[in-house]
């Protein structure tokens, strides 16, 4: 490849990333709920043809697995240009009923946003019950289908908060308008095949660079394992990493079963936590790109916990599951070189809502200390990259009232690098409405790394009285409710002082 030709490919790969940068910039500015634009709980990216990732915006882990198969499953509907399609089934390409995504054509393959709604219907404001055992229970279930005024008057019609659900739906369909435009516009000036050969390339050039970083990690089979928390008893995970040369297999033989509650996640999902697991250690810097998941492969019992089956309830997967899969895998690389110890694992989803607003949140935590700095406090961890929702929009938008919110001291676990702390977050409601809290660490502290020390478990509280790790509730004006997160696991032996 001539020198000239080679930075042309590099010229338009950084379009290509551009493209998909701004069309989340237009989703989150034009957005209408606190979760999209002030939280950024949504991920777009753009595809070729043949429906493989070239570049997806650095926004939400847990949707990097998944894109690919709402491409596949919309593919196979023939879709043309200037057609948008809308899915949301866990079992055909989505994560969790509330993410949906848009899948439209492009000039050379096609662009894809996805966004997590504060609402889509259900037996629950909000649309993440904590009770919930099975999919219809979760929310409306929309399968690969072309949109037109006529199909989102029907969706809307079947969510709370319709304005809000319209002007999200909106600042998504804005998004793909763009990304349309903008490839357009890119194949004009370089010409389509141009275009199409740089997608080819930065999709190798991911792959090489993925490849490279798993070389450099012993050959062998490494084992991992994590406990999840339904309403009785407890869940596992189990994982088998095996390292060969320039690629990975990840087997997750003898994890639980599908259980009758939300915590079981499709295969989708899955493969998002592990690719996320093998991007860090292998290469962190790698694009974003379809080609670095390409050297691992993900294997799981069907009707598992790990791979379920429908209608199995799945909400909970999605966020929960997916945490506890990255601390499995992670765990099992810990055998092969060094990892964090674990950071607080859950994304502490909250909900509160009625039939006029829905209002939902992750809340973060501590992250684990690595062996050369401690962890990071009050961060989204793992699977989640989302924001926290300032205080002033909160309470400009919602009947919720911030009464504190600040680090939790001492959460973070003891260790030669200390683990990050928690945080507390404590909010009055002033209309009656329902909760619904999915946590998980609240029996199973995150653990250190080399001899660190576990960090605090995760606590929610309404008036005082402690609730367990998933539950809903009916809330009087004047309720408080407390959530108290985790701390990260620390790495090393702490000193002698701390012992």
């Amino acid at each position: 490849m001539s020198e000239t030709m080679d930075v042309e490919l590099q010229v338009i790969g950084s379009a290509l990333r551009a493209v998909a940068e701004e069309m989340g910039a237009i989703l989150i500015r034009s957005a209408f709920s606190a979760n999209i634009k002030e939280r950024r709980d949504c991920s777009t990216a753009i595809f070729a043809h043949d429906g493989r990732m070239i570049a997806q915006a650095e926004h939400i882990p847990v949707h990097l697995g998944a894109m690919p198969e709402a491409v596949a499953a919309v593919m196979e509907l023939g879709p043309a240009e200037g057609e948008i399609y809308i899915l949301n089934d866990p079992y055909t390409g989505g994560t969790h009923l509330p993410d949906i995504t848009l899948v439209s054509r492009t000039s050379v393959g096609f662009a894809v946003s996805r966004a997590h709604h504060a609402d889509v219907g259900g037996m629950e404001p909000a649309s993440l019950p904590a009770t919930s055992r099975e999919l219809y229970q979760e929310g409306m279930i929309i399968p690969p289908t072309l949109l037109d005024d006529r199909v989102l008057r029907l969706l809307i019609a079947n969510m709370r908060n319709p304005d809000e659900r319209r002007g999200d739906l909106r600042a998504q369909i804005a998004s793909h308008q763009l990304a349309e435009a903008r490839i357009d516009e890119l194949c004009e000036k370089r010409t389509p095949g141009h275009v199409v050969a740089a997608m080819n390339e930065l999709y190798a050039y991911s792959e090489r660079r993925v490849r490279a970083g798993i070389e450099r990690l012993p050959d062998g089979v490494y084992r991992g394992s994590g406990v999840l928390e339904p309403a009785e008893g407890e869940l596992k995970i189990e994982v088998a990493v095996t390292i060969k040369g320039d690629g990975v297999d990840i087997d997750f033989a003898g994890t639980s079963s599908q259980h009758d509650g939300n915590l079981n996640c499709p295969l989708a999902v899955t493969r998002s936590a592990c690719f996320f697991v093998v991007r860090c250690l292998a290469d962190p810097e790698v694009p974003a790109s379809g080609g670095a998941f390409a050297p691992v492969s993900v294997r799981a019992p069907a009707s598992s916990l790990v791979n379920a089956s429908p209608p199995a309830a799945v909400v909970a997967g999605n966020t929960e599951t997916s945490s506890r899969i990255t601390d499995a895998v992670f765990g099992a690389f810990g055998e092969a070189t060094d990892v964090p110890a674990q950071g607080q694992g859950t994304m502490n989803n909250t909900t509160f809502g009625n039939s006029t607003f829905a209002y939902y949140e992750t809340i973060g935590g501590g992250q684990g200390a690595s062996p050369k700095s401690p962890g990071p406090s009050a961060v989204h961890v793992a699977m989640s990259n989302t924001l926290n929702t300032p205080i002033e929009a909160l309470e400009l938008s919602y009947p919720l009232r911030v009464e504190h919110y600040g680090l939790r001291p001492g959460s973070g676990g003891a260790g030669a690098q200390s683990g990050g702390d928690g945080v507390t977050r404590e909010i009055r409601v002033l209309e009656s409405c329902r909760l619904s809290v999915l946590g998980e660490r609240r029996h199973n502290p995150p653990q250190g790394m080399a001899g660190g020390r576990p960090g605090a478990l995760g606590r929610t509280l309404l008036n005082g009285d402690e609730l367990p790790p998933k539950a809903t509730r009916q809330l009087a004006p004047g309720d408080v409710v407390r959530i108290e997160t985790p701390g990260g696991g620390g790495w090393g032996a702490p000193p002698a002082a701390d012992d």
